[in-house]
């Protein structure tokens, strides 16, 4: 044997024992199989779920911190208004500008915030300027937000060790809709509620309360709550003042963006609780805020529900914490709280369109028909290349198995699901994988018809053949490359098995196949012929 069929027969050896250990472990059992090869959710059973990100909520944040900005902005440059006022989710006005600042007040306007367009300057109140976000800003916001909100939503499903889950757009891009497949999910309604929580935090300086009711809140300020101010009801459990109303700033002092980390924790009480810290920005605000301000009361407010609202004894600085009340949370639920304030907020709520439960008996319905036909499939293939190709028929069965050893093996290292679609990707494989060596061996059986020795029409046939399959599986590997990138749930599951299976094949059918002819052409001095 020479050095050249050696060196490949060991590769292929080792390629294959590889393969082996990444889909059935090693020693290779039936359990780590089971183990190792994920099941899509039409194979597995479980939940999907047709979610919608409600965007408007992204565009009203926007709009709040954009009014935020301008105020800030005007006293800065002693611009006087009598007030900044949100009038739709992305329209907001600038009441009573003082009339000798028009000029400065336009400049700010279009150097400050260019992504805003003034839409009008009539009002009831003189120097009212009407501005609105512009289209184009407007629809970047909102796909932005579902991007964010799939991220979000991957980090928390990720941090409850569900595996292999699908989260991705769903639909007309402008819907905001988002499509969640969870396989074989034990606890759905947990996994929901994580899902949609929002969890914004906000620190926000009270200004006056508890009330009994938003209206006596009102009536403390003479029936309208001035517009940097707003009344948030206060759930504080087991508490003299759940379902009461403080009247906040409208602005918080310190976001869920400051957050450096949240972990569960235990009240004073001993209660199950969530303790969280600030980063570096968030701490020095922080400090100052409360250092400002000894002997007021700082409401913590979660999704726009005052949890608490301490009195302030001294300087805060990097940390505080989130209490259940009196009857203090659930252990899942702070674990579930802290989670999501790690994931980060939601850009935007979201609410449920469709939900869809697959049962693991039509699962296990699927494995046995999807499974008997690829057998059936093999075991056609294997007769008719031993039938018309006889030993060299050999040959084939063995890169067929091979290529699909290699297909599970790789299927396992990247850790892609087996769905119904992908069984097929599988028999497809197989069809592609015959198709190369019929093509191999018909070339092979008209160069031997030409007068060439077996091992010169090997070499020539495997040679021109090559640059045939390189081309007929770049072809296919780009339609399933796009198929990958735009394709969902189930189709993408076949993608992502014919661009495996496509690879494997032309390991198996051009090198695997060329070594075995090669290793049995080399164990006799002088072959004239083979068996094909």
């Amino acid at each position: 044997m020479t050095n050249r069929v050696r060196t490949r027969l060991l590769l292929t050896l080792g390629v294959t024992i590889v393969a082996i250990a990444l889909f059935a472990g090693f020693p290779p059992t039936l359990a780590k199989m089971k183990q190792k090869v994920h099941l899509g959710l039409d194979l597995r059973g479980g939940t999907q779920l047709v979610l919608q990100v409600v965007t408007d909520d992204a565009i009203r944040g926007e709009t709040d911190q954009t009014i935020e900005g301008l105020r800030q902005e005007l006293n800065k440059q002693n611009i006087p208004v009598r007030q900044v006022v949100r009038t739709q989710v992305d329209t907001f006005q600038a009441v009573g500008v003082d009339p000798s600042k028009d000029g400065d007040f336009r400049s700010i306007l279009n150097d400050r915030f260019s992504e805003w367009d003034l839409v009008s300057t009539a009002g009831e109140v003189p120097n009212t300027y009407t501005v609105r976000l512009k289209a184009n800003q407007e629809a970047d916001y909102r796909s932005q937000a579902v991007d964010q909100a799939i991220q979000t939503i991957r980090n928390r499903v990720d941090a409850l060790g569900v595996g292999e889950i699908v989260i991705q757009k769903h639909g007309e891009t402008q819907k905001g809709e988002i499509l969640v497949q969870l396989p074989d999910v034990t606890d759905p309604a947990r996994v929901k509620n994580v899902m949609q929580s929002t969890a914004q935090l906000a620190l926000k300086l009270v200004d006056s309360g508890p009330f009994p009711t938003q209206a006596a809140a009102a009536q403390n300020y003479g029936g309208v709550v001035p517009g940097n101010l707003e009344v948030l009801p206060s759930v504080e459990k087991g508490s003299s003042t759940e379902g009461t109303y403080y009247v906040v700033q409208q602005v918080a002092a310190v976001s869920g963006r400051d957050l450096k980390g949240a972990y569960t924790s235990r009240d004073e009480t001993g209660h199950p609780a969530v303790s969280f810290n600030l980063n570096a920005d968030g701490a020095s605000r922080m400090g100052t805020l409360t250092e400002q301000n000894i002997g007021k009361m700082l409401a913590i407010v979660l999704d726009n529900k005052i949890q608490s609202a301490p009195r302030i004894n001294g300087r805060i600085s990097d940390s505080g914490q989130i209490t259940g009340g009196a009857g203090g949370f659930s252990p899942q639920a702070a674990q579930d709280l802290a989670l999501v304030l790690r994931s980060g907020a939601l850009p935007a709520s979201i609410k449920y369109l469709d939900e869809e439960v697959v049962g693991p008996s039509l699962g296990a319905d699927s494995i046995k028909a999807g499974f008997l036909a690829a057998l059936v499939a093999l075991v056609s293939v294997v007769i008719f290349m031993l039938f018309y190709y006889r030993l060299s028929g050999v040959n084939a069965t063995v890169a067929m198995v091979l290529n699909l050893i290699v297909l599970f093996g790789a299927m396992a290292y990247f850790g892609a699901a087996l769905t119904l679609p992908g069984i097929a990707g599988v028999i497809l494989t197989i069809g592609v994988g015959i198709d190369s060596n019929v093509l191999i061996f018909e070339r092979i059986r008209e160069e031997l018809r030409a007068g060439k020795t077996a091992v010169s029409a090997v070499a020539t046939s495997f040679s021109r053949v090559f640059i045939t399959l390189v081309d007929t599986h770049l072809a296919a590997l780009i339609s399933a490359t796009f198929l990958f990138l735009f394709g969902t749930g189930p189709v993408k599951g076949f993608a992502v098995t014919l661009v495996i299976g496509l690879v494997s094949n032309m390991f198996t059918a051009v090198f695997v196949s060329r070594t075995l002819f090669e290793w049995v052409l080399n164990r006799k001095q002088r072959v004239e012929t083979i068996s094909i």
